[in-house]
This record gives C-alpha cells, structure tokens and sequence, in this order.
C-alpha cells in the first residue's frame, strides 16, 4: 500500500487516468470510461481544455453528467456526478505538471501532525487489490483500531461529520488551502496561481458555480482533502499546544476524543464546526453524538450488531430462506450501512455454489429483492444473488421472475446506478429481457447515442471525436455470463472487516 503523495507526478498522472480512478464504483464490465479518457488525452497531448474552447464552458448547463443511487429506497440520495473528461484530464494535467505537483504534496504535508491525525490520505494499490479496498484497508487500521488504543487515555468520544461535504465545498477556498487565504485573495485573478486553475477547472464544468465539486472520482477525494487538510490547520492554530484531546478524521468524519466532561468535547466540537463553516461546510447535527464508553463509541452500532450475525446464524437458522430472513431483518435495522453490505457480499458468494433449484425459490427472491429495495446500495450484490437463485429457474420461469424483480426495484424512485445494475442481470441471452430506460448510461448500453455531457463550448473536431459516448461500452451486455461473479461487485471482500 502506498500513499498517493509518495508518487512522482508522472505516477499520479497515470493513476488518476485509470478509469477505476475517474469513477471509483462498481460498474458491469462491459463499461469503462478509461477508452475516452485515453483519446481525450491523446487530443489534449498535456494541454489544457482551454486551447479547445470556442465559448466559455462556464455558460452551459449540463456540462457533467450526474446520476443517482438511492440511498433508503424513498427521498435520501447520492449524487454521482460524471466530470466532463476535458476538463477532467486537463486537471490531471494541472496538478500533475512537475512544479504544482511538488508544492500540492509539500503542502499536504504540512498539514500532518499536532492534534488531529488525518487518516483518509488517498492510497493505491501495489498488488492484485482494488485501490478501493485498499483506502477501506487504511481506514480500519488507522480510524477505528486506533480509537480503541485512545480508550487507553480518554474517556469521552465525539462523533460527528459534515453534510454534502463535497457539494457544500466552497471552491475558492482550494487556492486558500494551496496558498494562503491572503495571498489567494490578493492573487485571485492571477492567471498563474495553481489554486486559481483548479477552481477555475471546476466553476467551468459547474456552470460558473463556486460552491460544489464532483462527486465519485479519486482526484475529487484528493482535492477535497486538499481543503480538509487546510480546515486540519485552521483547527490546530486556534487549539495552538493544547494536549488535552485528540481528533481523527477520516475525510469529512471527525471523532473528538477528551476527557472528565462533555463540555471539553462539545467545546472543540465548536472549532471544528466555525472552521468548516470558513471553507462552506457545516456539520450534520442528527450525526453528532458523544459515547462516554470509548471502546463502545470506536464501533458502529451496525457493525457490533453484524459481528453477532457473522454466519448468519446456521446453527438455527440452517435454511437460505431463514438466513436470507436474518440479513432481511438486519437490513431493516441497519438500512445501507457498510456491514449489510459485507454480509450481502459474503452471502453472494455462499450461495453461488448452490446448485439445485429449491422448493422455495420464489420466496428466496422476494426476500433478497426487497433487501436490495430497502438498502439500493447493496443492489450490486444483491442482483448477483438474484442471479444465481433465478438461473436454477427454467426459461419460462426465469422472464417470469426478472420481470417481477424488475417491476419491484423501478419503484424505487431516481436511481440511476441500481438501473444499471437491473440492466446489467436482465440482458444476457440466457435471460433476454428488453431493458428500456431513462437512465442514459443504459441507453448507451442499449445502442443509443444519448448526450453524457455537454460538448457544445468545443470547437475541435478531434476532441468531440473522442468523446463519443459509445466508446465507453466495451464489451456486450447481451454476451455477458448470466451469473454476476462474486468477484465483479465484492471490491471489498478482502477487507471485509474494515466495514
């Protein structure tokens, strides 16, 4: 495991061009965005987009390209937000370039140490695992195994975080984090100034916006923690030498850690919330709570609770049907959190070794459907148990089953990602159901030449050529295996305890 600052800016620029890093979630693998983001390199050549402007991108909506996961199967969502692959690689190959390279690693490291211990510095992969799993891996070792060792010295813990951190991010203050806010402000037209480029990259793709960046890339995270770093400092200079608490954060979550009393906890608590107030955050109040036990307070409630629920209780509950029942009731308790997901994925790959069709095996798919209506975010997972269970159907029964699955999971309501996913199950041959959707990702799947981004501030031929839509399915949903391998969605199955 590596940082990603430890990189040679070449390095970086390599890594941040990987298609993984442009999104950093699960797709079917017949989509990749690394083909357009390798001939829009081609075309830029270390260039920035606004050699091949012929207007202002600041002047057009719809210059990214946003979807949606549901987040509880009603009205709580996350947004995904696709950046317009010009102006992505032409911030690539702004911080990349040798001489801003070294002073955004330089400046990062001058927000390590004093009282708060970052522990979400983006990190990559040196061997066959995903850099996803590999930053879950970091967060375990350093965040919760680390509270547990504060138990030891501290009495009280502080949880807290910030909502729509990357939403809310005001981007002016990046050139603050990069320079200094008086220098910045002194230098704000500065064509020059690194921290004016990068807001400026990201008011061009944003409508001229300066509050909000993308979210879902890995160069998002490492900006993002460029201006968390800064909010780190802003933190540390008005505490100066106190020694009396600790803080970690891992990106936009924050644990306090104090002694004696609630009111020294709820007093850095309240320079934690006027320093991300200065950068345009602020904290979520229904997800700030104080534990006076800290070995109770280092573990999530859902995650105590999945440690009881590891085998899903096969001793009693020996049946799929009563185990599916058991992740179903934990699904109700914990809707979405990160151990429902672990304990999907493990159950994916339990049952993919099934082999006969069971005598209840339409109960088994009502059960883990509505685990995947309940909880959207585990529907990746959830649609390879589904597609193991409904292979031992027949062909009638199979069309039958999807087209109940699929009526079932359109109620959930603006969710764009778990559509492709019920495209990604429902289109091999040896199932063929027709899937039409809104979603515009599916379409592309489906043949359709639909607009991800808007391209009409381009005025170079060669680079509109490189950005056809098309070029980001690379394989054949219809020639897709049927069954969703474990290995296709468990990005995390190595790690799974980091949850």
């Amino acid at each position: 495991m590596k940082k990603l600052v430890e990189l040679s800016n070449e390095e970086a620029r390599k890594h941040f061009l990987k298609g993984s890093s442009y999104f950093n979630g699960d797709m079917p693998s017949y989509i990749s965005f690394e083909p357009i983001l390798a001939e829009v390199e081609a075309v830029l050549n270390g260039g920035y987009y606004s050699a091949f402007k012929s207007a202002n991108p600041n002047d057009y909506s719809g210059v990214n390209y946003n979807f949606v996961a549901n987040k509880d199967g009603k009205l709580a969502w996350r947004p995904y937000e696709l950046i317009h692959p010009a102006i992505y690689v032409s911030l690539v190959n702004v911080l990349c370039d040798p001489e801003n390279w070294l002073l955004v690693t330089k400046r990062l490291s001058e927000f390590d140490g004093c009282a708060i211990d970052c522990c979400s510095a983006p990190v990559l992969s040196l061997d066959n695992q995903t850099d996803v799993a590999k930053q879950i891996r970091s967060w375990w070792q350093s965040v919760e195994q680390q509270s547990l060792i504060y138990s030891m010295e501290f009495s009280h813990v502080l949880h807290t975080d910030v909502i729509d951190c990357y939403g809310s991010l005001y981007t002016h203050s990046i050139s603050w984090a990069l320079h200094g806010k008086e220098n910045a402000k002194n230098n704000k037209r500065n064509k020059s100034l690194l921290g004016n480029k990068i807001d400026w990259h990201f008011q061009a793709s944003r409508y001229g916006q300066t509050n909000g960046i993308s979210q879902g890339s890995v160069l998002m995270d490492f900006v993002a923690e460029i201006v968390l770093g800064y909010v780190d400092e802003l933190i540390n200079h008005t505490l100066h030498d106190q020694t009396d608490f600790r803080i970690l954060r891992y990106r936009d979550d924050y644990r306090i850690f104090a002694n004696s009393s609630d009111d020294r906890a709820e007093e850095i608590l309240k320079i934690v919330s006027d320093s991300l107030r200065s950068v345009g955050m602020k904290l979520g109040v229904s997800k700030t709570f104080l534990s006076r036990n800290v070995v109770e307070g280092s573990i999530k409630p859902d995650k105590m609770a999945g440690i009881d629920l590891q085998d899903l209780g096969e001793a009693n509950a020996k049946t799929i049907q009563k185990q599916l029942l058991r992740l179903h009731s934990f699904g109700q308790r914990f809707p979405n959190c990160g151990t429902l997901r672990r304990l999907v994925s493990e159950f994916h790959s339990k049952i993919s070794k099934q082999a006969e069709k069971p005598d209840d095996l339409e109960v088994q798919v009502a059960i883990a459907a509505d685990i995947g209506f309940v909880s959207p975010s585990t529907f990746p997972a959830v649609a390879g148990i589904l597609s193991h269970l409904i292979s031992l159907a027949s062909t009638e029964e199979k069309s039958r089953l999807w087209t109940k699955v699929c009526k079932k999971m359109r109620r959930v309501p603006y969710n764009g990602y778990l559509e492709i996913w019920l495209q990604r199950v429902t289109q091999p041959k040896a199932v063929g159901i027709p899937f039409n959707s809104d979603e515009r990702i599916c379409q592309i799947v489906n043949g359709e030449t639909p607009n991800l981004w808007e391209n009409g501030w381009i005025r170079c031929d060669g680079l509109k050529d490189a950005l056809k839509v098309s070029k980001i399915v690379v394989g054949s949903a219809v020639d897709t295996p049927e069954l969703v391998q474990p290995e296709e969605v468990e990005l995390f199955k190595k790690n799974a305890w980091a949850y």
